[in-house]
Formats: C-alpha cells, structure tokens, sequence
C-alpha cells in the first residue's frame, strides 16, 4: 500500500509539473546529456545565460527522475531559460524525461560505457541509442551541440541533419580551443569560433566573423575547456555578448568532488574528482592532474556499471597513466588491480605501482609515500566512497571496508558507518 501511495504521488507530480511547464510558453529549454560532463556543462551554460536572462537550471545534486520534475516545479513566470541534465541510467528513462519537456538546444558532452551492465542500460549500444533520443527530440530550428574529440559524439553529430554546431580542441570542430594551460588556480585558453553553423553536411553562416579570443576560467581542467566552449556556444545562440560571456567564464569556481582543489591530508593539496569516475572522465581528469607542477600521488578506485567491458577500460586506464608524468599511482578494489598491473607493463615503475585490496590498506600506504607539498588526486565512481581515505588520513576511525556502498551521501555524514568524526 506504501509503495502503490508513492508511486501515486510520483505519478501526481509529474502531472502537476508537465501542466506548470506548458503554461510557461516564455521558456527556452536547453538540455544537457552524455556519459560524463553533463554538470559542470550545465553550470558553465547557466552562469553564462544568468547575464542575460532570467535563468532556471536542475539541482546538482538529484536524480534525473526526480530533478526534471522538481524543477519543473520551481518556474516562476519571470523566468526565461531552462538548463535542464538529461541524466539516463535504464531503457527508456529518456523518453520519460521528454514526455514532460523537450529543448532548444541539445548538448551531447560525451559517450562511454557507465551503466553498461546488465542493470542498468545493458550495452554501449543502447547507451547510444538512449543518450540521442535528446538530440532527435530537436524541433526544425532548433540547435544541436556536439563534441567533436568524442568519436562516438562526433559519428552521432555527422548524421544528424539539423543545426549544429561542434566544439573541441581540434581545427576541425566550430568552436575549438587551442594554447590550452592548466593551473591549480584556474584554465586558460584560446577560443576559435568559425562564425558558422552547419546545416546537415553544409555551413550556414548565421555569424561570418571568425573569432579569437583568450578565455580565463575559475574551473580546472581538461573538462572546464570543453564545458566553456558548450557554454560560448550556447549563449552565442542566444544572443549574449562577447564581454559578458568571458566575465561570466571567470568568474567560474570548481565545483567541490568535481576536480576540485581543496586542502588535503598530512600537508597535501588534494584534487578532489571523486563524486564520479568513468573511463573518460578518468582519462581526461589523470592529464589534467598531470599537467600540475610538483610531486604526484593519484589514487584511482574501480569505475562502475561497466558490464562486460570492466577490465578493459581499467587496464586502458594504467596504460595511458603510465604515459602521463605522475609520481605514485594507488589502485583500490579488485578491479582496480587492472590499472596497475597494465601501468606496469607499459613501462611505470613497480616502486611507483601499489595496489590495496580497501581504503585503510591504500591509507597505510599513502601515510608512508606522501610528503607535505605533494598533490593528491582522488578518483572512483560514486559508490566506491573512496573519500574514506581522506578521512583516514586525518586520522579519524573508519569501521569500514566495503568496496561497494549504495549510499549516495558521503561519508562524513552516513549514520549507517562507524567512524569517530568529532
């Protein structure tokens, strides 16, 4: 009877929040979808509209199923742009999505196999085809955005006929970014914008001038460039000007779990990216890290809901670690024990490879490599809690050792686990 009353209010809900949208005509919907990225897009994309409208965007921190509707919910009749994450993990989640709002503009960030299992989206194949359900969803003038370094967005972008614009770091997309440098403080970089917009496979030059410009931002990052050039794209569509939108892009902090610095343990300065890790974002969050000067320790728990594909994407993970200029690498958790051993047989030193069964063995290890100075960067999909280290190495108890916890709150506010925090 509880269940059959919840899922009656759920259903009530999204009624009542379809017929609050549709009563808003005012709105422009931009929505954000793809294996990785999609927040820090999203916050890039609002900050940047915020200087021209009245802008709306979903929680950072909710579930899709729930966010949509409940932001939904907020509209007030003011409000004149929608950010929307289109966040999909089941078959058939994003037409549920849809039936209440569809966009303007679309943005595809990324495509890779989290939630690939069998419980989740089941294949590669069907993340594809769940994830461009979004981009089809586009009316006739609206605008889709795709990134370009992503083959599998770059193949999706190719045949779709509408507007679309594609951003990226190589000459070939529409908005590209070159001279990239990366900093603890912030990113910086050129941004080249053709001017066009192409139609199918041809160029529709809504804006013939071609631009160069030098964008600072708070945010770090290999992913803060391509979230940047989502955003430019974005507000160009909309008619933001030029000046506002760089004021906007600096003004950007790092959001916290999100490859963000923060003060770290035993002196360090840890690079926080540990609220999600898939293969991509792993690989785009370890060149980053290594791009900061100074002594190097990366501590890499297991990636997720891969499927069948889990020890290939962890031991493509050690063989490009071992291609970057870092100093330790830490694996926690039986999959993890495959990005060591492939770092290893690409060439990193065996005095630089450790591998720890749980985090109080990989805290052990961090207490005897670790010097004060160092940086520390801290990656593992969600569930894994690998910021349990962390809170080992301030020397508070943590009674526990699971690889895997379905809790979605972090540790230092889980009544369910054992550990002296005050």
């Amino acid at each position: 009877m509880i269940l059959t009353m919840k899922k009656i209010y759920h259903i009530l809900h999204r009624i009542i929040a379809k017929t609050w949208y549709d009563i808003n005509l005012q709105l422009t919907v931009i929505g954000i979808t793809g294996s990785y990225g999609k927040t820090t897009t999203a916050y890039a994309v609002k900050n940047i509209l915020a200087s021209k409208f009245s802008t709306l965007m979903t929680d950072l921190n909710l579930d899709t199923n729930y966010n949509i509707p409940i932001t939904l919910l907020k509209i007030k009749p003011w409000n004149e742009v929608l950010v929307l994450e289109y966040g999909v993990d089941h078959i058939g989640e994003m037409d549920k999505h849809l039936s209440l709002v569809k966009p303007k503009i679309a943005v595809l960030t990324g495509i890779t196999s989290v939630h690939a299992d069998e419980e989740h989206l089941g294949s590669l194949e069907n993340i594809v085809k769940e994830k461009r359900k979004l981009i089809d969803a586009l009316p006739s003038d609206g605008l889709a955005i795709f990134n370009y370094d992503d083959e599998i967005v770059r193949k999706i972008g190719s045949n779709y006929k509408g507007r679309k614009i594609f951003i990226g770091t190589k000459k070939e997309a529409d908005i590209w970014a070159s001279d990239i440098k990366i900093k603890t403080t912030g990113t910086t970089f050129k941004l080249n914008d053709s001017g066009c917009v192409r139609v199918n496979r041809t160029y529709q030059n809504d804006d013939k001038t071609e631009q160069k410009v030098i964008v600072e931002t708070g945010l770090l990052g290999y992913p803060a460039v391509y979230s940047s050039l989502v955003a430019w794209a974005v507000g160009k569509e909309l008619k933001v000007k030029e000046d506002e939108m760089l004021k906007s892009l600096k003004s950007l902090k790092q959001l916290r779990g999100r490859f963000s610095i923060e003060p770290g343990p035993l002196g360090t300065t840890l690079v926080n990216d540990s609220l999600r890790a898939n293969f991509a974002s792993t690989i785009t969050g370890l060149k980053s890290f290594a791009q900061f000067p100074g002594r190097k320790t990366a501590v890499l728990g297991e990636m997720g809901e891969v499927g069948d594909m889990e020890e290939k994407v962890h031991r493509e993970v050690g063989r490009q670690a071992a291609e970057l200029k870092i100093d330790f690498l830490v694996g926690v958790g039986t999959l993890a024990k495959f990005i060591i051993d492939e770092a290893k047989k690409s060439g990193m030193k065996s005095s630089s490879l450790f591998w720890t069964e749980n985090v109080n063995e990989a805290a052990e290890i961090l207490k005897k490599i670790l010097k004060e100075g160092d940086l520390l960067y801290l990656k593992a999909s969600l569930l894994r809690h690998i910021e349990r280290v962390i809170i080992i190495l301030e020397g508070k108890d943590v009674n526990c050792t699971e690889t895997v916890c379905h809790q979605y709150c972090d540790c230092r506010t889980c009544r369910l686990l054992n550990q002296s925090l005050k």
